[in-house]
């Protein structure tokens, strides 16, 4: 049966809720149409998620990202649109979603949209200089 396009999100619980750690997910083949002339958009998608209690399952993730290539959408609702529907289904801690779409008219168009749990905060960075030195020697 041939893949099909599909608004479903699916997730799965998170293997280690205990604690904060950084997903990083880049999806390069992002299309959708403008909305004025009908032509399609191409875009880079970066998704970093601080996961809660759910992840975001892979292949439903792909199918719902391929549901927006045939329809007309400006960039900003875009960005925004996909993670709103994002952060709705899996409640992350922490959510960013970077759109980097290609040149139209001569004009690059980045949008970054983020959300954030009530009330969560990032654990403080540890300096680099708290990390023990390397040896050279083994």
């Amino acid at each position: 049966m041939p893949s099909a396009p599909a608004k479903i999100i699916e997730t799965f619980p998170n293997p280690a809720p205990q604690r904060d750690y950084h997903i990083h997910m880049e999806i390069p083949e992002f299309t959708c149409l403008c909305p004025k002339t009908g032509q399609p958009d191409f875009a880079v998608l970066t998704l970093d998620y601080v996961p809660d209690k759910l992840c975001v399952e892979l292949k439903s993730l792909k199918f719902y990202i391929w549901s927006f290539r045939d329809e007309g959408h400006f960039h900003e609702d875009v960005t925004n649109r996909i993670l709103d529907d994002l952060a709705r289904t899996l409640k992350p801690r922490f959510m960013r979603l970077t759109a980097r779409f290609f040149v139209r008219g001569g004009i690059f168009t980045n949008v970054v949209a983020e959300h954030r749990k009530k009330g969560w905060q990032p654990a403080p960075a540890v300096p680099l200089d708290e990390f023990p030195a390397q040896s050279n020697t083994r």
